[in-house]
């Protein structure tokens, strides 16, 4: 009788143990969000992502791609039917405009009027252009830059945050700040249903408020995949990379250097000011006595200058201290363009084509439409204005430091600003 109770109380125990195990292995690896469909089919190299060799390459995953493709087979079909019924819902919303100050518009550059579409650009030609240039000056040895070299593994887990994903659309969107980012990250939103409103996942993006647009914990980015999948986590991010489409948006560097000080060291912002605006105070403008506050300080005069800010960013202790913050870091450190084989490179000077063009191509244009067009008053034009006072040696190092972002993208080199 003894070793028949002990018997059953193995097999219990046992049992407990498995249904436990099942459970905790569920939760971490997630396959409820393996959505591994994409909107653009577009056959990728073998070599297209340096961190897969020849012999590791995507000739590796195809037990993993059946295998997951076969268990999410059933939420596929769900998730399609969830989607057309969110078109239908779309298709009858129109769109607002959040509430800004006339201050915050006039600084941001906020335009919500509205614009005609333009369909002078070939947008097929225009991408393949684009991507052309990308890749030649990747595998070009002789034009270099720091990490550039590195394979995908070897960037650090940290790096990837900027990475946004959406399981449900097969889309990939890395944001650069300061390049429309905002209302990039509403339309992901969107698309993944990944935040609700009263219960109901948001379907305009300009319902969504700013300040849960920018909420980490809203988007699902490469960052988060160790604490979802653990040891998985590369594996998936490379089985994601080839089979989802990639996008990312792009800027003039040293515009968007302009939109990043104006933005944040000329509204009252008490993060920057605490941050950077204090330290770039005393040291490059000689300052003592500075206020506590950022309020205090604009009411007595104390403000960042365009040249403290150059200054900090061509200071070698700066980076020494901490890594750029992201508003004024080089893209490709956000993105990793030599490491990732994007399939749309959209550029904020044709934002409006580029947008529209690529919600097409994902096959979203009737869920949903880039909001109204955010046009930053920051124009190129501007750059000779905001740099006359910036000595030569000054201007000539920038350039060398946001080089890369000039080149890879298809931007010239600001010849004008870097000769007497």
């Amino acid at each position: 009788m003894t070793k028949a109770r002990l018997l059953r109380l193995s097999v219990v125990l046992v049992s407990i143990f498995m249904i436990l195990l099942i459970i905790v292995y569920w939760d971490n690896v997630g396959t409820a969000h393996f959505y591994l469909h994409t909107s653009i089919s577009r056959p990728h190299s073998p070599g297209a992502i340096p961190g897969i060799t020849a012999g590791e390459g995507w000739e590796a995953l195809p037990d993993v791609d059946e295998f997951l493709a076969k268990l999410l087979s059933s939420n596929l079909k769900q998730n399609n039917s969830v989607s057309r019924k969110a078109e239908q819902q779309l298709l009858v919303q129109g769109s607002t405009k959040p509430v800004v100050s006339n201050l915050e518009e006039n600084v941001r550059g906020y335009d919500w009027s509205a614009h005609n579409d333009r369909n002078s650009l070939d947008q097929e030609k225009l991408q393949i252009e684009r991507q052309r240039t990308l890749r030649e000056f990747c595998a070009n040895s002789s034009f270099t830059f720091p990490t550039k070299e590195r394979s995908f593994d070897d960037i650090p887990n940290y790096e990837l945050n900027h990475l946004i994903v959406d399981d449900r659309h097969g889309v990939i969107y890395c944001y650069v700040p300061k390049v429309a980012c905002t209302n990039w990250k509403r339309v992901m939103i969107v698309l993944s249903e990944s935040l609700l409103d009263q219960g109901v996942p948001y379907r305009n993006p300009l319902d969504i408020p700013r300040e849960h647009v920018h909420n980490t914990s809203t988007h699902l980015t490469f960052n988060k995949f160790w604490r979802r999948y653990g040891k998985f986590s590369r594996h998936l991010m490379k089985i994601k990379l080839k089979k989802y489409t990639k996008f990312l948006f792009v800027r003039d560097p040293f515009v968007r250097l302009i939109s990043a000080f104006r933005s944040k060291f000329e509204l009252e912002n008490e993060e920057f000011y605490q941050r950077f605006a204090i330290p770039m105070l005393k040291l490059y403008s000689n300052h003592t006595n500075i206020p506590i506050s950022v309020r205090e300080a604009f009411r007595e005069g104390f403000k960042v200058s365009f040249s403290d800010f150059i200054q900090y960013l061509l200071d070698p202790r700066t980076e020494k201290v901490v890594p750029f913050n992201e508003h004024w870091r080089q893209i490709y450190r956000l993105c990793h363009p030599c490491q990732i084989d994007y399939d749309f490179i959209g550029k904020l000077e044709t934002l409006d084509e580029d947008a529209a063009y690529l919600l097409q191509l994902l096959k979203v244009d009737r869920l949903l439409r880039f909001p109204p067009s955010y046009r930053n008053r920051t124009a190129s034009s501007w750059e000779e204005n905001w740099f006359a006072k910036i000595p030569l040696a000054w201007r000539q190092q920038l350039y060398k430091l946001y080089e890369a972002d000039f080149v890879l993208f298809g931007y010239p080199k600001p010849e004008n600003l870097l000769k007497d």
